[in-house]
């Protein structure tokens, strides 16, 4: 009898046991939503979300606009078709959601209407890290993004704000994407990412946004003369012209503190992060948590 016990015990645990063992990867998997203003600036941190997502992690890219107001000869209407789809593209590449806003570009506003918004997608990704630009830059929808994002954060907690939604328990961690302004304050990384190992999946992303990346940009910069025609010819023109946006050299300081001075004195690319200050906190204890590929 005790025998019958025992080997009954044997297998209802070896049936519970893959149960169990997928409960706990669920409890342990990070959800990350990455806010841009436009389609492409979510790209930003594209090595980092590809990371991520390599991990089994949920990620999602936003762009709180439609992209409808960048570009030289494409209308409006047409345009924001053409970005949602490139969008679609770039989160296809390292397999994880990327969607658009139909909020105008250029003409994104730090509204309470636009500031529920922003509450609804975090809440509804169940965000453990939220990370988006800060309030400083030269375009008036990244700065704003920037807003947006510090005054929801608090508000996601709050059950009587957009009742509609369930509350989070938890304020998540909510990171700022590298940037070169100085005024009012710089940029100061708290964490930076090698992505050596997937620098050329970012490129592979800003290579779908071809309406941006080959048209609007080149032609807004005068150097619409020197994109290639070929589509190979371009990816290889853009990794030459685009790769330089994540140099590591600004933070060789803080890589070789973080990965040691062999390695990080020879990382080529990184994506860095500042704590905002506004949600859970970014400490040396829980980094390697958030980031696991910095073991």
């Amino acid at each position: 009898m005790k025998s019958l016990i025992s080997l009954f015990q044997i297998v209802l645990m070896l049936a519970i046991f893959p149960v169990l063992q997928a409960q706990n990867k669920q409890a342990q998997k990070l959800h990350i939503i990455i806010i841009g203003a436009h389609p492409d600036d979510p790209d930003k941190v594209g090595g980092t979300a590809y990371k991520w997502a390599q991990l089994g992690y949920d990620v999602l890219m936003v762009s709180l606009t439609n992209g409808d107001a960048g570009h030289q000869s494409i209308k409006a209407a047409e345009l924001a078709k053409i970005r949602r789809e490139e969008a679609r593209n770039a989160g296809e590449v390292i397999g994880v959601r990327y969607i658009t806003l139909d909020n105008h570009d250029g003409q994104l506003m730090p509204t309470y209407e636009n500031r529920l918004q922003v509450i609804k997608l975090i809440r509804e990704q169940k965000a453990d890290i939220v990370i988006f630009p800060r309030p400083y830059d030269y375009h008036p929808d990244h700065r704003y993004t920037g807003v947006l994002v510090l005054d929801a954060a608090y508000m996601v907690t709050v059950p009587t704000i957009l009742p509609e939604v369930p509350f989070l328990k938890k304020n998540p961690m909510f990171l700022f994407m590298s940037d070169e302004f100085i005024h009012p304050e710089a940029f100061k990384a708290d964490v930076c990412i090698d992505i050596d190992d997937a620098i050329e999946k970012k490129m592979d992303m800003y290579h779908q946004h071809k309406s941006q990346m080959y048209e609007w940009l080149p032609f807004n910069q005068g150097i619409l003369d020197q994109v290639p025609a070929a589509d190979s010819d371009r990816r290889a023109w853009l990794g030459k012209t685009r790769k330089d946006d994540s140099n590591a050299d600004p933070y060789r300081g803080k890589l070789i503190e973080l990965y040691g001075e062999v390695r990080g004195s020879k990382i080529k690319y990184c994506e860095a992060f500042e704590d905002s200050g506004y949600g859970a906190a970014l400490t040396k204890e829980n980094m390697s948590y958030y980031f696991p590929f910095l073991k």
